[in-house]
């Protein structure tokens, strides 16, 4: 299935694939590879159309256009998701989502997002696109994952780094690299949850 963009706030519409999903995924390898090798300004669709060996036409049958068709590549490949994840415990939680990357996809993934962030400044509607189909799905997942652990009694309504995990967690996958030269890979990450995260909720 593929997304087409929508009004901030919205769900994003979803037009129904004519396409087999073993065909969607070679697309969306392709367009990420292609995003990797020149950089978002210079990707085209006739550039992915030509790396696929299909028409521009196929492509604008799914997508309605280029911030649409990554952002559904990178949700198609994202290492870890909230969704399903429910351990009965907070730390749990937050072991469950460490355990689902793969190393080796998390250093292609940090390619991918220096190649789109400074995209992502210059072009609205790629960030539009990437908060429909990615940021706003997975944050309201991470929302609920923490109002279950209020429910719980693990950590306060009121807790102050409560609104502040996902920034945490955002912030270890985009420094790393940049102050050691290294993805943000698997153990790096446990070390991180249970150095920073898990102190600051008081766990």
């Amino acid at each position: 299935m593929a997304s087409v963009a929508a009004p901030h706030g919205d769900a994003p519409r979803i037009r129904r694939s004519r396409i087999s999903p073993e065909r969607e995924a070679e697309l969306y390898a392709a367009a990420l590879d292609l995003l990797q090798e020149v950089g978002y300004e210079s990707l085209t669709m006739d550039a992915i159309a030509a790396r696929c060996r299909c028409s521009k036409a196929t492509l604008y049958r799914q997508w309605t256009g280029k911030p649409q068709l990554l952002a559904q590549a990178l949700h198609h490949g994202k290492p870890a998701t909230v969704a399903g994840v429910d351990t009965g415990s907070l730390r749990g939680d937050l072991e469950a989502l460490v355990a689902q990357i793969d190393d080796r996809q998390v250093e292609r993934d940090t390619a991918l997002m220096r190649a789109l962030f400074h995209a992502v400044h210059e072009h609205p509607e790629l960030l539009q696109a990437l908060r429909d189909m990615l940021i706003d799905p997975e944050l309201s997942g991470f929302n609920a994952l923490l109002a279950r652990a209020v429910e719980r009694g693990e950590i306060a309504a009121d807790l102050p780094a409560r609104g502040y995990v996902a920034h945490m967690l955002i912030g270890a996958l985009a420094a790393r690299p940049l102050l050691s030269g290294k993805s943000a890979d698997s153990a790096f990450l446990r070390h991180y949850i249970d150095a920073v995260v898990v102190p600051a909720l008081g766990l």
